[in-house]
């Protein structure tokens, strides 16, 4: 069974994610979204609400799940059993620092391979701190992120 990890904080799901994960599951058996905490990082949407967004927009997807895990990615991936971590790409700046990231993973987990997804033009904007800050000033955030955010947000 190939598994896939994609990690993120999903502050809040953006519909850059929601392509991101479709378009992982039509490649993958199963994909895990892995919602990382990290004690030092403030979030806008606490955990259990960040998670029932995924199981929400991903319910028509039986082989999505959602779990929540710390410390590293790579050790969170090898305990899943994972082959894969998937991550999205907006734009050059994105490549280098995720390239980075990928190489570190690479020394610390041969095993576990990680596949880039270029985010869809059309999505390509749209970052989880911009809708943050659209929500933050009552803006319509509803242009940017799944139905299932809309509706519970």
């Amino acid at each position: 069974m190939k598994t896939a990890l994609f990690p993120g904080s999903f502050d809040p799901l953006t519909l850059g994610h929601d392509d991101i994960v479709r378009r992982a599951a039509a490649l993958f058996d199963r994909v895990v979204v892995g919602i990382g905490v990290n004690i030092d990082k403030k979030y806008m949407f606490p955990l259990e609400q960040r998670m029932e967004w995924v199981r929400q927009a991903f319910a028509d997807l039986p082989h999505v799940e959602v779990a929540s895990y710390e410390g590293l990615t790579i050790d969170y991936a090898r305990s899943l059993g994972a082959q894969y971590l998937v991550r999205g790409l907006r734009n050059p700046a994105d490549f280098e620092f995720e390239k980075a990231i990928a190489q570190t993973n690479r020394e610390l987990e041969p095993q576990i391979e990680t596949v880039f997804f270029q985010t869809r033009a059309r999505f390509a904007y749209i970052a989880s701190s911009h809708v943050r800050e659209v929500i933050r000033y009552r803006g319509d955030y509803t242009l940017f992120v799944p139905a299932a955010v809309r509706i519970t947000s």
